[in-house]
């Protein structure tokens, strides 16, 4: 029996999570939130992308940053430190929609990941140390070897107790900081050797192309604030930590992204700035000024590019893996996966599966694909790599439903503006968010309507046609998924049993049925 709406402040759960979650071990500071959401939050793999839009792509970030990021922090503030179980956008969409609904969203939300991992980063991570450090031969041995390591290497994070890991997300965020400072301070040097290339003021006009090309990258760089959440039961002070957290982590986030990206446009002419390569191709260009060191000085960027990609995929196995773990052990996804590791106190099973999902799809891409190249490919990739966002429309709405369900629960942060904030800030992050979603899923259909030119095969090498059904097959095979792991759940949901939401309230004895 599920319970969409409560008016006791209980959650309805199942034998099996009391059990595992009593493997859960208390370990994260507010700082280890902050570290763990800025490398979440920061990811080089798309600095370039967005550069080589121009100055519009500079100009849709700090737009984004104001009508999306702000209210989106504000809303995360409030949800992650008034519901405070492990799993949270899961339990957050269970206790809003239902099990079911919650389900669906656990099952999008975790799916980007290993196949992110396995078909981007991998690639993006290969590509830099190919041209960088070490050939690697395409399809070969070496080619296969490093993306089997860079993969295993992100989920052996994900498998280390939380309370012994948790520095790599830390390195993570502090390395992203480095790294970024570091080139924007050599940006500045070669912009007082070299001269400063500018663009004209009126580039940093938004035109509709560019927004719409741009919407999806850019809230796919803009998300990660909720993902602390799927070790909400393995912080240490969830309440007074997590608003603290969101806030912080967003600023450090935002002017991450920004400042960087400023430089680039300032200091090279555009055409050297090259989408996927780009960053490492504005490092390669600005660290020409330090003459004999430049090569060495390559070589370590790359290093840490590549350990930042590596951080940056093992930071969202642990939190999206967690969630998924979450769902099985509640009974909306089979109960097997919902095991949490003794040892580790972290879920095992759930990890392996995705490890053993990313390199699937590694092979597949390396071996029938041209070495994922090949157009289907990618567009099969892009859009599992968009399904997070879509998952996003069940997390939003399911904060602002949480004020109408459960008043009653301790909100020690709550969005400005009272209701009326709420409505403000939910309304506006499910609005990008859906429009993000169905521009990924439904290409140049906007652009058509708006009357705004649209090459479709020369945008993806594929007809529109071939495009949609790449999309909504790979659609319904992940939603086919969620639906089978839901009816597997059933023998785990049988088990019923009732837990307080808020940790000072007396908890009431497991009602089994």
């Amino acid at each position: 029996m599920d319970q969409a709406i409560s008016r006791e402040p209980v959650e309805q759960t199942t034998e099996l999570a009391l059990q595992e979650k009593a493997k859960l071990v208390k370990s994260m500071s507010r700082l280890d939130m902050i570290g763990f959401t800025v490398c979440a939050f920061v990811g080089l793999d798309t600095l370039g992308t967005v550069a080589s839009n121009g100055a519009q792509g500079f100009t849709w970030l700090v737009v984004l940053a104001l009508v999306f990021v702000l209210p989106y922090a504000l809303l995360m503030a409030e949800v992650g430190s008034a519901f405070t179980q492990e799993g949270g956008p899961y339990e957050w969409s269970k206790m809003a929609f239902g099990r079911l609904q919650g389900a669906i969203a656990a099952v999008l939300y975790w799916v980007t990941n290993p196949l992110w991992v396995g078909g981007s980063l991998a690639f993006i991570a290969t590509e830099a140390w190919n041209d960088n450090i070490f050939k690697i031969h395409s399809g070969g041995a070496g080619d296969y070897l490093f993306k089997f390591l860079f993969i295993w290497l992100s989920i052996g994070v994900a498998i280390v107790s939380l309370k012994r890991g948790k520095w790599i997300p830390n390195v993570g965020a502090l390395m992203r900081i480095v790294v970024l400072g570091f080139f924007t301070l050599t940006t500045i040097i070669y912009a007082f050797s070299h001269g400063v290339n500018g663009f004209p003021v009126g580039d940093l006009k938004p035109t509709g192309a560019i927004f719409l090309a741009l919407v999806p990258l850019l809230l796919f760089n803009y998300v990660g604030f909720e993902l602390q959440n799927g070790a909400a039961e393995e912080m240490n002070d969830p309440q007074k930590d997590v608003p603290l957290a969101v806030l912080r982590s967003g600023v450090i986030g935002v002017l991450l992204y920004a400042i960087p990206i400023f430089a680039i446009l300032v200091v090279l002419p555009q055409e050297k700035v090259t989408g996927i390569g780009g960053f490492l191709d504005a490092v390669t260009e600005t660290f020409s000024v330090y003459g004999g060191a430049s090569s060495f000085l390559l070589g370590v960027m790359t290093l840490c590019f590549v350990i930042t990609l590596l951080t940056s995929g093992a930071v969202w196995m642990i939190g999206s893996d967690r969630i998924l773990a979450v769902a099985a052990y509640d009974g909306a996804f089979p109960g097997f996966f919902g095991v949490f590791n003794r040892t580790f106190g972290t879920p095992v099973r759930v990890n392996t599966m995705s490890g053993i999902f990313a390199t699937i799809f590694m092979v597949v891409a390396v071996a029938s694909f041209h070495g994922g190249a090949d157009a289907k490919f990618v567009v099969v990739l892009t859009i599992a790599i968009s399904t997070t966002l879509i998952s996003y429309l069940w997390v939003f709405p399911s904060a602002l439903k949480l004020r109408y369900t459960h008043p009653h629960v301790r909100r020690p942060y709550q969005v400005p503006g009272g209701l009326r904030g709420m409505w403000v800030a939910a309304g506006l992050t499910t609005l990008w968010t859906a429009l993000g979603s169905f521009v990924a899923v439904f290409p140049g259909t906007l652009e058509s309507l708006f009357g705004i030119d649209y090459d479709f095969r020369d945008t993806w090498g594929v007809s529109h046609a071939t495009y949609e059904a790449l999309t909504l097959g790979t659609l319904a095979v992940i939603l086919a998924i969620a639906l089978i792991g839901y009816a597997l759940g059933k023998p785990v949901r049988d088990r019923v049993a009732v837990i307080p939401l808020e940790a000072d309230l007396p908890a009431p004895a497991p009602v089994v049925t």
